[in-house]
């Protein structure tokens, strides 16, 4: 089974990711842009009991969100480094930063979303699945990752 490793950008939080992820996600949505100050946000969602702290506790710090649902971003306390976030404060699902990942070259995104809003110099690479909002999950997802989402969450969440 795949393991991930990464930390912040001082080294005080360290985690690793205990397997593949579920999914994961290349937003460029104008939330996206402005929290990361870039271009998009690029998250590997996981089971939060997947993603072992090896060092450090990062802090959450809520941002507001189209959808009114709290989303809670974990920073590192010293060098304030986003590491993960947690929509909807569920507890056991994380979209973790792969730029903090130690080779964030290992996970590519399986889609890009809100590309309506993606600044107009950003080139998708050939083939990738892009999508204007959203996707439907039932169609994009792998079987495995939709059960292991289903184990965390329940039907039809």
């Amino acid at each position: 089974m795949p393991s991930y490793s990464g930390s912040c950008f001082c080294g005080a939080v360290k985690y690793r990711l205990e397997s593949a992820p579920m999914f994961v996600h290349c937003c460029h949505c104008k939330d996206c842009q402005c929290q990361t100050g870039t271009a998009f946000a690029l998250n590997a969602i996981m089971e939060a009991d997947r993603v072992t702290l090896l060092s450090g506790a990062p802090e959450a710090v809520t941002m507001r969100t189209d959808s009114g649902r709290p989303h809670d971003i974990y920073r590192c306390p010293d060098c304030k480094t986003a590491v993960w976030s947690d929509y909807g404060r569920r507890k056991v699902m994380l979209f973790v930063r792969v730029g903090t990942l130690d080779d964030p070259g290992a996970l590519r995104p399986d889609v890009h979303i809100f590309t309506r809003s993606k600044l107009p110099w950003v080139v998708l690479p050939d083939g990738a699945r892009a999508f204007d909002i959203y996707y439907d999950m039932k169609k994009e997802w792998p079987a495995e990752s939709l059960a292991r989402r289903e184990a965390l969450l329940g039907k039809g969440k």
